[in-house]
This record gives C-alpha cells, sequence and structure tokens, in this order.
C-alpha cells in the first residue's frame, strides 16, 4: 500500500462525549481492505504548521461503509483541539492510508475467546476489534473490561448498549468508573490488578472455547496491570497484543543513550521510492528529522517510536531506537527500523523505505 497521503471528504462529525467526536470519510474502496484495530494518519495545516497525527479506527472493515476515528480532545493538544472547530461534513482532509500492527483478523469457524481492556480514548481500536469478532467470527465470544472517569465520559456508551442487547450471549462488557454516580452497578474504581483479578474470574465464557487472546490499549499502568496479572495465570506472551498511544521514553533517557552507544555525527543512506539520499545526522536529531530538514518526503506519523509509519529495513549497518515498542519481535530479528526515534551507530547504515 501507498505511504503517501491521499486525500479524503469527510461524510459525517459525530459527537460522542463532551470532549471526544468521531469523523467518518467518504471513502474509495481501494482504501477499505484494511484490519480491524488500525489506525488513519490525519494531516492539516494548524497556525501555519503542518501537523501529522495517528488516530485509531472505530470502523471495523465488512461491517461499517466508511473509514472511522475517533478524536479526543487533549490539553494542549493541537490537532485534537483544531479538529472539532474546523472539520465538517465535505472537508476534505490528507491521510495516509490505514496501518499498524495492533491487529484481528477473524477466521470463520473458530471459537475463541477475545478479551479487550481498555481506558478513555484507548476503546477506539478495541471497538473496531468487538465489532469485527461478533460480524465476523459467528461461534466466538468477545468481553470488554472499559475504565473511564464517570458516565458522560465512556465512549460509544449507547453503541455498545445496543450490541449488548443484539448479542447478550456473545457480548459482555464491564464498565470501571473512577468517579460512579451514586447508583451504579458497575465495577469501581481503576483498573487494577486486584479488580482485573475478580473481573477475570466472572468473564469465563458458557461453552467451552479453543483459544483466549487478549487485546489492550490505555495507559501504560493499566496495561502493565494487565499483563501482571494474566502472566500469573499463565497466558503466555503470544496471546496478549497492546497498542501503546504515548511513549514513556524523556530527554534524559535519549541523552543518556547518547553517550552510552557512542551515538556521532555519521552519514545514512536513505532508498525512498527508488531514489537514494544521503544525509548527515547528529546525535541531537534522528533520521526522520534530518530527512525531513532536507526536504525528503519521508512517511511519519507519531515520531514517538510508536505507530510505524517510518518504519524501514536497515539493509547495512546498526541503528539505535529511543524506542522500540512499536516494532515485533519479528520485525526486529529482520532488520527493521524506525526512523522517527532511529540514531546511526556505524558509518555504513542504508535504510529502504516502505
Amino acid at each position: 500500500m501507498s505511504v503517501h497521503p491521499v486525500k479524503l471528504k469527510v461524510a459525517e462529525v459525530i459527537r460522542e462525549t463532551p470532549e471526544t467526536i468521531s469523523i467518518s470519510f467518504e471513502t474509495p474502496n481501494e482504501l477499505l481492505d484494511y484490519q480491524a484495530g488500525q489506525f488513519l494518519t490525519l494531516i492539516a495545516q494548524v497556525e501555519g504548521e503542518p501537523i501529522r497525527r495517528a488516530y485509531s479506527l472505530c470502523s471495523t472493515p465488512g461491517v461499517d461503509e466508511k473509514l472511522c476515528v475517533s478524536v479526543k480532545q487533549v490539553e494542549n493538544g493541537k490537532m485534537s483541539n483544531w479538529l472539532p472547530k474546523n472539520v465538517s461534513p465535505g472537508f476534505e482532509m490528507e491521510v495516509l492510508p490505514p496501518i499498524g500492527h495492533f491487529t484481528f483478523l477473524p477466521v470463520r469457524g473458530k471459537k475463541r475467546h477475545i478479551v479487550l481492556f481498555g481506558a478513555g480514548s484507548g476503546i477506539t481500536p478495541l471497538f473496531s476489534i468487538l465489532k469485527s469478532v461478533l460480524a465476523h467470527e459467528p461461534d466466538s465470544f468477545v468481553s470488554l473490561v472499559y475504565g473511564n472517569r464517570n458516565e458522560n465520559s465512556i465512549i460509544y456508551k449507547t453503541k455498545l448498549e445496543e450490541l449488548q442487547v443484539k448479542h447478550p450471549a456473545k457480548l459482555k462488557v464491564v464498565h470501571c468508573l473512577t468517579q460512579p454516580p451514586d447508583v451504579w452497578y458497575g465495577a469501581k474504581g481503576r483498573i487494577s490488578e486486584e479488580l482485573l483479578e475478580e473481573i477475570l474470574h466472572h468473564l469465563q465464557p458458557a461453552s467451552p472455547v479453543q483459544e483466549t487472546l487478549y487485546y489492550m490499549c490505555g495507559p501504560h499502568g493499566m496495561m502493565e496491570s494487565v499483563e501482571h496479572v494474566l502472566g500469573k495465570q499463565g497466558v503466555i506472551k503470544d496471546k496478549i497484543h497492546r497498542e501503546i498511544f504515548h511513549s514513556n521514553v524523556d530527554e534524559a533517557t535519549k541523552q543518556q543513550a547518547v553517550e552510552e552507544q557512542g551515538i556521532i555525527t555519521r552519514e545514512v543512506t536513505i532508498i525512498l521510492d527508488g531514489k537514494t539520499h544521503k544525509i548527515t545526522v547528529d546525535p541531537s536529531s534522528t533520521i526522520l528529522e534530518t530527512a525531513l530538514d532536507k526536504d525528503i518526503d519521508m512517511p511519519y506519523s507519531c515520531q514517538s517510536g510508536l505507530c510505524t509509519a517510518c518504519r524501514g529495513k536497515c539493509l547495512s549497518g546498526k541503528v539505535h531506537m529511543d524506542e522500540t515498542e512499536g516494532l515485533s519481535d519479528d520485525e526486529l530479528d529482520s532488520g527493521y527500523v524506525l526512523t522517527c526515534v532511529g540514531h546511526p551507530l556505524t558509518a555504513d547504515v542504508v535504510i529502504q523505505i516502505g
């Protein structure tokens, strides 16, 4: 699939919560070949500055006719605060086609239990996966554990209720609120290890399943709690999938890596769309930042090492990455690197993009 932007026309803007909107697009058929859990990169000029941000798709292939992303406004978020004020039906936006490795591939005939853990806007890719299970694996079950502040902050609240009514034997939803109302029959508090152990005990399907898969998307603390509890229960790593929106790597850690790894100014060769570019990368910049400064039209989105939009294969040399969360073990073993967090460690680094 192309790594270059395409223009899509906004079909609808839906207010999900006071802080969250969903944006659907009039989508050409060739872009509808995506996987549940992937994301779009939206591109806009915000106050004269080109901004790219990755937003997970809440739409589901084979279920929804249009691509749709959800955007939660965050404090000082340039794109998340610009979109609700400036985007309306008919507005044209540049986007990068759907990508991402946090995916669910339905297999008709499978009988599985898909357990989803989310908090806040982390529900977005999970909602896409949830609908995929219900629509394309009729013998499987899906459980969602979803944490929020209060009832008004529950994204897709009405849609989830409708799906529960439609699939009472296949779908379980457990809402966890830190500020519940006086009358509340769901779980109370954050998704802690103690609460998880209690919830998981009650989520078992009514009939045996072939396997159970776990997907999580939300704050680091929540996902660490989930992984710890699942590990204590003997769940193997291959059954657990996680999506991270924010990197935990700070500037001090990056500077420490510069000193420990011996990162100095070196030349890097980039192969993009059949053309070869040579750039000189200094320790204060990443490979992507340097390439963009040289007007090389590199693909990118999050610039935090999480979304993999800037992924390339290192054909020779060695590259240090500040963050590797976005790449699977197989990708790392195959030599893939993320240019947005990459620094050359040798003088012979050659990276092929795409």
